[in-house]
């Protein structure tokens, strides 16, 4: 059996962040054969700038490059700040516009913040400039996160967890079709 591995990436510097707590939800409820990878390198990425984008990449970003390709999907969990992108990730993003890697790769979008619709829609923005293959189905807004874990950073929201479960699924579903 092939093993499908997802790469997570969390807009949240914080340490415990609820992103955090969303993507070890789904980790830990990731079917036999999916294996999902956090990445842990946003807070080591330089500010894009095209003038370093034209040679030999630095480290932290063709680390991040290889990371997303050799990724059979991408999840993104983040939360939204001043209505919008939070900032190492756009950057994240940033660093993979001229090189590619996002193009046709499945993709989910989760966004769990106080409101989190502007952010929300500003990501499917740049998912859909990097072409990044992001079926409706593995689209999920969670306002209000804060009340939907509990102090041990566990997402407890019965709802939540049944919508995080719908996500993951449309997902490998999409793997599994490309």
């Amino acid at each position: 059996m092939k093993i499908s591995v997802i790469l997570a990436i969390s807009g949240s510097l914080r340490k415990n962040s609820s992103n955090g707590a969303i993507i070890n939800a789904l980790a830990a409820m990731a079917p036999e054969g999916v294996t999902v990878t956090v990445y842990e390198g946003l807070a080591n990425l330089p500010h894009f700038d095209p003038g370093l984008d034209t040679g030999e990449p630095l480290a932290a970003v063709a680390d991040l490059r290889k990371q997303i390709s050799e990724a059979d999907g991408v999840l993104i969990c983040t939360p939204e700040y001043a209505f919008g992108i939070p900032a190492a990730l756009k950057n994240a993003l940033e660093w993979t516009v001229s090189s590619g890697e996002f193009v046709d790769k499945p993709t989910a979008l989760i966004t769990a913040s106080s409101q989190g619709q502007h952010g929300h829609a500003a990501l499917q923005l740049v998912l859909g400039a990097i072409s990044a293959k992001l079926p409706e189905e593995a689209k999920l807004l969670i306002p209000f996160i804060r009340t939907r874990i509990n102090a041990e950073g566990k997402v407890t929201d019965a709802e939540v967890l049944a919508s995080l479960q719908s996500v993951l699924q449309a997902l490998i579903g999409t793997i599994n079709q490309s």
